[in-house]
This record gives C-alpha cells, sequence and structure tokens, in this order.
C-alpha cells in the first residue's frame, strides 16, 4: 500500500475532502503532527482510527521504526495539523524514505493556507514565491527585502503575530509603496484580510494581532525599479571617477538598499 499524504483543513473543519476521510478510516495507522488536533478532525466526521505522533521532534526516530511496516504493505496515512504535510510541516523525511526505498507515495490535496491567502489578497499574478516563516532579526528581513525588490511577481509568507508589527515596520522603511495583505484566521469564524501599502498596514495593526497570519507581499512597486536605475547610474558615475568598481557598487548598494550583486553585474 502507498504511503498516502493527506491534506487537512487549516481552520474550518468541513474543508476537509471526501479522499482524505475516505482514507483516514481506511488507514491502519494514522501518523499526526499533533494527535490532539487530529483526535478533533476524526471525531467531527465520526472516523474511529489508530494515530501514533510524527512531529519534528521525533521524526527520525520514526522513520525507522515506520519503513519497515510501510514495506511490509501496511497502510499509513500521514496528517500536519493544518494544511500539507511537508510543506513547512513534518514529513519531508519520511516522504523521501519511502520513495528511495520503494514504497509508492500517493498525495491527497485539500486546502491551503498559501494559496487560499493569495487568491484573497488580489495580487494573484502568473506566478508567486513561497518563502516559508519570514526570518526573524532585521538584518535577514533586510537582505529579504533588497531581494524581492527584484522580484516582479507576489510573494507569500508565513508570519507569528507577535512579529508582525515589526515585519511591516521594517518593509514599510524599506519600500513604503509595497502592497500587502495580512490575513489572518482564514476559513476560520474570524477570518479577515487586511489588504493595502507597507506604510498603511504598518500603522493600521497598532496591536499584536492574534490567530495565524499569512502574509501576501505584492509585486515590487515602481520605486523599487527606479531606486535600481539611480543606484545603477551613481556607480557608473563612481567609477568613472576612479573609485574601483567593487567598492562603488558596495557603497551604493548599503545605500541604496539594492542587491549587491545584481548591482554588480549591471555595472558591467
Amino acid at each position: 500500500m502507498p504511503l498516502a499524504i493527506c491534506a487537512t483543513p487549516i481552520g474550518n473543519l468541513d474543508d476537509v475532502t471526501l479522499r482524505v476521510l475516505h482514507e483516514l478510516e481506511q488507514a491502519d495507522l494514522v501518523l499526526c503532527e499533533d494527535t490532539r488536533r487530529t483526535r478533533t478532525l476524526l471525531e467531527r466526521h465520526g472516523i474511529k482510527a489508530r494515530t501514533l505522533s510524527y512531529h519534528e521532534h521525533n521524526e527520525a526516530a520514526r522513520v525507522a521504526e515506520l519503513l519497515p511496516r510501510l514495506q511490509d504493505g501496511e497502510r499509513v496515512a500521514l496528517v500536519s495539523d493544518a494544511g500539507m504535510p511537508a510543506i513547512n510541516d513534518p514529513g519531508a523525511r519520511i516522504i523521501r524514505a519511502a520513495l528511495d526505498a520503494g514504497v509508492p507515495v500517493t498525495v491527497l490535496p485539500g486546502p491551503s493556507a498559501v494559496e487560499t491567502a493569495l487568491v484573497a489578497s488580489g495580487l494573484t499574478g502568473e506566478r508567486y514565491q513561497f518563502l516559508g516563516y519570514l526570518p526573524r532579526s532585521e538584518k535577514a528581513k533586510e537582505a529579504l527585502w533588497r531581494e524581492l525588490a527584484q522580484w516582479p511577481y507576489p510573494a507569500v509568507a508565513f508570519e507569528s503575530p507577535k512579529r508582525l508589527l515589526a515585519t511591516l515596520a521594517s518593509l514599510a522603511r524599506f519600500d513604503s509603496e509595497r502592497e500587502l495583505a495580512v490575513c489572518r484566521e482564514l476559513s476560520k469564524h474570524f477570518e479577515e484580510v487586511v489588504r493595502g501599502r507597507a506604510a498603511e498596514l504598518a500603522e493600521t495593526f497598532e496591536q499584536e494581532p492574534k490567530g495565524e497570519i499569512t502574509l501576501v507581499i505584492g509585486p515590487a512597486s515602481r520605486k523599487s525599479g527606479e531606486t535600481e536605475e539611480i543606484a545603477a547610474a551613481a556607480v557608473a558615475e563612481l567609477i568613472e571617477a576612479g573609485l574601483p568598481r567593487r567598492h562603488a557598487v558596495e557603497l551604493v548598494a548599503k545605500l541604496a538598499g539594492v542587491a549587491r550583486n545584481r548591482l554588480y553585474g549591471r555595472s558591467l
């Protein structure tokens, strides 16, 4: 039997698919990030199943324990607390181990906070970038903003409500015109989507919000593109004045908040 990777609701328990319910009901064993959270889902839909914890702290041991059972044909389903396992949740290790051992893996799709937030934001485009959880330090955030200044499509990230205010303020300092959507408690009773520009949202959220946050960052604003053009021109002038190219690029990149490697490439 294949290892079944089952997407579970990101909030509303009725969002689970019929295929996932059937698989959970038929499984010999259901691997759960938190057995208590999964038990709530199972009980909501009248499913009795044998569950076993599978999370970041016991993942390696569980893989060693479960791989022989998968090879023997035991029917195992894997779920996380919400959404798709292995996407910023445990699961990648056992999926890879199963595939390497010749055990088939089947994925049962379902709710996604990333795609739900992206559509709700109104910032959809031809493509998007998923950032996972945003970095914590201000320096790492600034590096990310510089990288995204060259990305002409939306990006989606998870953020802790405890760090949201600092993140909004950081992005507002770098690019006040960047379009954003703060998506809170998606699919739940208190779902909220707040849209606006970085500077506006930095002022809108005066207190730490509650619940799970998905942040959609819109395409780079015109200001970012204009900044890069001005920075490239400044580098050219400094080089013409006799400053070594590397020093000119480092100086201007730091002052303008433009990616150094990209600026160096433009100067060649």
